[in-house]
């Protein structure tokens, strides 16, 4: 009962990883309409999106930190360790279109760059829909890391020692 879950190095990964996730998805949605939207109602979303894409972007980046902590422990432990390195790679990829998409969005707001709105616009999203399949796959691949394999779960005795 020592032993905290705030304590054990492997547990801060999860603990990071949901908000990304949230914040990517909304971002991604919101971008996109504002992309669709005429432009009084867009620019309310596109403002929102640009918030929401800045926040998970960072929040992704701190994810792979923790994952990467994480890592060391959990790798040990699992049965088919390859699982876990589909799960970081995709986690990259993820991490680096959102980031070229928070890139463009930034660079959407200097004002040579504005006759080119439109079609940046539409990249970025491109960018982020992308980004958006990876984060379900690498979501997928923790998924089956944790429910398959127990990746960072403290499995207890047989006969619930220690509760």
């Amino acid at each position: 009962m020592e032993e905290l879950l705030s304590w054990r190095t492997e547990a801060w990964h999860p603990l990071t990883v949901h908000f990304p996730v949230a914040l990517l998805l909304f971002a991604t949605l919101a971008k996109l309409l504002a992309v669709l939207l005429k432009p009084q109602p867009a620019a309310f979303w596109h403002r929102m999106g640009a918030y929401l894409l800045s926040a998970g972007t960072a929040g992704a980046w701190l994810s792979i930190y923790t994952g990467d902590l994480a890592d060391g422990i959990v790798s040990r432990q699992l049965c088919d360790p390859t699982v876990l390195k589909s799960h970081e790679l995709a986690a990259y990829n993820l991490a680096y279109l959102f980031t070229a998409a928070s890139v463009l969005d930034l660079s959407i707001m200097v004002d040579w760059v504005q006759r080119y709105k439109r079609p940046l616009s539409a990249v970025m999203v491109v960018l982020m829909l992308v980004g958006s399949g990876y984060l379900a796959y690498t979501g997928h691949l923790g998924a089956k890391l944790v429910y398959e394999q127990a990746g960072g779960v403290q499995v207890p005795l047989s006969d619930c020692a220690g509760f």
